[in-house]
């Protein structure tokens, strides 16, 4: 997200953004991330944008050269709101309860959505890692800094001694991020939080078997 003061990037102009140009690109950045998760990247013109944030044609073009510019402002958004904004979470991912409070947290907000949508950075990345191959490294980014977020907790756990020497935080961290993404998608198609809860808690379940149990 842009910051007052801030050297734009991206769009026509060259100079420093003002806090009220940033409000505005913000704005424009917020309401295509709307229309992309609801409708996709093909399924949204600029058009759409310039509507649903109501700006001028020639404000939008200030900011951004063009679609594809916008598209990869989106993903920045969407990689800070969702895996930035899961950062305090994650950092609490240490334990099974700390785990479980986030799969719980994951779980219930697909639930509030009527699993409708998926996961807007996976979604963003099937839609265009063919086609754009810088967004599909935009996206790569993303779920790298999610993964670590994750691998973070798992670190500390075998830290501690609390994980089996035989545990490895980088392939565990995979794993859960592979199968929060795919319980996403399936969710999604089957319009049931079923799938998540599953994929969740079959790692979860595996995470536990590699405790290594409390001396007594």
């Amino acid at each position: 997200m842009a910051r007052p003061g801030r050297a734009l990037t991206g769009g026509k102009s060259a100079g420093k953004i003002t806090s009220k140009g940033a409000q505005t690109r913000d704005r424009i950045v917020a309401a295509a991330a709307e229309l992309m998760f609801e409708g996709g990247v093909a399924g949204t013109t600029m058009e759409m944008v310039r509507a649903a944030a109501r700006v001028s044609s020639s404000q939008i073009y200030h900011y951004f050269a063009d679609k594809e510019t916008l598209v990869r402002a989106v993903i920045g958004y969407q990689n800070e709101t969702i895996v930035g904004g899961q950062e305090p979470m994650l950092a609490k991912l240490d334990s099974l309860a700390g785990l479980r409070a986030w799969r719980d947290f994951l779980v219930e907000h697909q639930r509030q959505l009527g699993c409708r949508g998926g996961c807007p950075i996976g979604a963003l990345g099937s839609e265009l890692a063919e086609i754009d191959p810088q967004a599909r490294a935009a996206v790569a980014g993303g779920f790298g800094r999610w993964e670590a977020g994750i691998r973070g907790g798992f670190q500390a756990m075998r830290d501690r001694g609390e994980l089996g020497p035989d545990a490895s935080p980088d392939r565990l961290a995979t794993t859960m991020l592979a199968a929060l993404q795919g319980g996403l998608l399936m969710s999604q198609v089957q319009r049931s939080t079923v799938p998540l809860e599953v994929a969740l808690d079959t790692v979860i379940d595996h995470i536990g078997a590699q405790m290594v149990p409390a001396a007594s």
